[in-house]
């Protein structure tokens, strides 16, 4: 048993043991393993190291005279390229000045702008050289194998960008940035500067235009050619003529604003209102002449001043594109709406005032709309022209038929003045006034020299005179359409009192001579005469004093011929009244002269007898029944008669505002229109 325990503790022993040195190997083995992975690392670095030591002896080992001569190559390089880099060096100098803002000091920054363009001058002169030069020693070097291929490769590849970027990028933007302050500023400059002109400012329009001084102070102009200068030297020109065309048509824009413009907008349709054209055509008159004589004046001289240096083409391209841009078709267009509406009498003096309005502006738009940029501006004024002279001519000679046409129209029930003679013999008179005849001639003449016709002033007096003739044949035309003798007689003392009144001392009235006019004067006597005799000059028949001088046949047969006397008096009185009340003396000499008649034929005598006879009747229980006047109540009754109906008037104003020339049946336009 013993020698058995022996033998188990010597063999724990030698396994303990050898466990031990198994433990030992392992760490060995473990610590070698690190120092294998160390010398690894070591290895890859060297390995690395390797081309860059191999790239530092190869100078050692290339040709000693390619190594001589590769100084002299790298001298020649260097010398442009540190010329280029002390100029990159000045132009990044120059950056603050340039991102500053201008108006501070104009000058000095236009100075620092051009150093600046000088250096990038240089740069694009000579960077290429300096490049060239680069990489003529990279290629030595490549050749002679003096330097680390990959080394030259990357430094190949970094020229060869350079050269492709060629000018580009040279000033890292920094131009481009100088250009838009610039610009900037000339615009800052513009607007600061830039104030509507009020319509109330500008000289009194009417008078000879003159060229206005210019709307920007002498200073400001110099500024604006100084930076146009430099922009146009840099192909910027066509941005300063955008911003300043925007900048002065907002401000002409501005200055028309205030007039109130939207008539021009009107249509045709609109327009054939007479209310509307009567205001729209002054004010349009008014309107285009300060648009065109202050205005665009103004702009036209301010172009001049500050494009002058440039060329004629570029100011007055851009004096076109202003006018363009404020609106000036518009009031073109506007004109030629007028002449698209409706015919009408008052539209030939409406559109003798637009002819009166260009045709005055004339030389003006010769002078600022005269050139090429302008071209749609003449075309249109030129079809605006044309349009207004045939119109005009056309309504002129179509006036004679048109007053011919009313005479089948029934004659007015109250006998008053026509409309139709009230307004031809007022509208006559205009046509042959100062304001309208010359310029009516001138349309004729134009009118006729197109048809290869020649005109002579007697042919539009003749013309006048045949109308005037006309009305007369419509007047007695009209007299003798009455059932009614009576009140054609007063039909006819109004319309020969009208023509006699209205017309002597006016160039109408002149041209007929006085011969003509006391005619319709007699006319008018004569016709009054017919009508008292035929009316209220029969009513004193009817207060005859037969049988009741002495009273012979006793009072109370004195007393029933006063009542069967009055009655029919009354009756007959009541009557006339009745009907004539419902007639019109349009004038009120005339018809106070004819009342004042009526009167002193009627109320002494109606006096005289109720005087005489009236006691008889009035203590009678049925006095009432025969005494049904007293004498003042039969004379306010008479000075109550042929007055002019509310809503009835014969003036020229009204007529101008209805534009008809009816006798309550028909209107000039209608008959126009059917003929046209």
């Amino acid at each position: 048993m013993p020698k058995t325990t022996s033998n188990k503790d010597t063999s724990d022993q030698i396994i303990g043991n050898a466990l031990k040195s198994l433990k030992l190997s392992l760490e060995k083995s473990k610590k070698l393993g690190l120092s294998l992975e160390k010398t690894a690392s070591r290895f890859d670095e060297i390995k690395q190291r390797l081309p860059y030591l191999e790239a530092s002896v190869r100078p050692i080992r290339a040709d000693k005279d390619a190594l001589l001569a590769a100084g002299g190559h790298i001298n020649r390089a260097v010398g442009p390229a540190a010329a280029v880099l002390k100029v990159f060096d000045a132009v990044h100098g120059l950056e603050k000045s340039l991102l500053s803002d201008p108006r501070n000091d104009l000058p000095g920054y236009l100075s620092v702008l051009k150093r600046l363009e000088e250096a990038l001058r240089f740069l694009g002169d000579n960077c290429g050289l300096a490049i060239q030069w680069l990489e003529d020693i990279v290629e030595y070097l490549e050749d002679n194998q003096v330097a680390d291929t990959r080394y030259l490769s990357d430094l190949k590849k970094s020229l060869k960008v350079q050269t492709s970027e060629g000018k580009v990028g040279l000033d890292g933007g920094l131009l481009e940035a100088a250009f838009d302050k610039l610009e900037g500023e000339f615009r800052r400059l513009l607007t600061d500067h830039s104030v509507p002109l009020p319509m109330s400012s500008s000289p009194l329009l009417g008078e000879q235009a003159c060229i206005a001084p210019s709307p920007l102070p002498v200073a400001v102009i110099q500024k604006l050619q100084a930076i146009l200068g430099r922009l146009i030297a840099n192909n910027r020109l066509e941005k300063c003529v955008s911003i300043y065309v925007e900048v002065r048509s907002i401000n002409v824009r501005a200055s028309l604003k205030a007039l109130d413009l939207d008539y021009l907008e009107i249509s045709v349709s609109e327009i054939n209102s007479v209310q509307r054209i009567e205001g729209c055509i002054g004010k349009w008159g008014k309107h285009l002449e300060f648009a065109v004589k202050h205005l665009l004046e103004e702009e036209f001289k301010l172009c001049n001043d500050v494009f002058d240096r440039i060329g004629l083409d570029v100011w007055m391209g851009c004096f076109a594109k202003i006018a363009y841009q404020a609106g000036i078709l518009a009031f073109l267009q506007f004109g030629k709406t007028v002449t698209e509406s409706k015919k009408d009498p008052i539209k030939l003096l409406k559109l003798l005032d637009i002819f009166a309005s260009l045709n005055k502006m004339r030389l003006d738009f010769n002078r600022l709309f005269g050139g090429p940029a302008c071209a749609e501006i003449q075309i249109i004024t030129r079809e605006l022209i044309k349009s207004v002279i045939n119109e005009a001519a056309d309504i002129f000679w179509e006036l004679l038929l048109q007053v011919e046409l009313q005479r089948q129209i029934l004659p007015p029930s109250d006998g008053c003045v026509p409309k139709l003679v009230s307004f031809i013999t007022d509208y006559c008179n205009k046509l042959l006034g100062d304001d309208y005849k010359p310029i009516l001639t001138q349309v004729l003449v134009i009118h006729r020299s197109w048809k290869h016709e020649k005109f002579q002033e007697k042919v539009l007096v003749n013309e006048v005179l045949t109308i005037v003739k006309a009305i007369e044949l419509n007047l007695e035309t009209w007299i003798k359409n009455y059932e009614d003798n009576t009140l054609s007689y007063i039909f006819a003392m109004n319309n020969h009192w009208h023509l006699y009144k209205y017309l002597k001392g006016t160039k109408l009235g002149d041209l007929l001579g006085d011969a003509w006019l006391r005619e319709h004067e007699q006319y008018k006597d004569y016709y009054a005469t017919f009508f008292l005799r035929d009316t209220w000059g029969k009513l004193p028949g009817h207060l005859s004093r037969e049988g009741l001088i002495l009273f012979s046949g006793g009072r109370a047969t004195a007393r029933d011929l006063v009542k069967k006397r009055l009655k029919t008096f009354n009756q007959a009185f009541d009557e006339m009244y009745t009907k004539q009340s419902k007639w019109v003396l349009s004038d009120k000499d005339l018809r106070d002269k004819i009342v004042q008649q009526i009167i002193q034929a009627i109320v002494p005598v109606y006096r005289s007898y109720m005087q005489n006879y009236g006691p008889l009747v009035e203590l009678d229980a049925s006095s009432s029944k025969y005494v049904k006047y007293s004498v003042q109540s039969l004379e306010k009754m008479i000075g109550s008669l042929f007055l002019p109906k509310p809503g009835r008037s014969s003036s020229f104003i009204n007529r101008q505002a209805t534009s008809k020339f009816d006798n309550g049946v028909t209107n000039f336009r209608r008959t126009a229109s059917a003929v046209s």
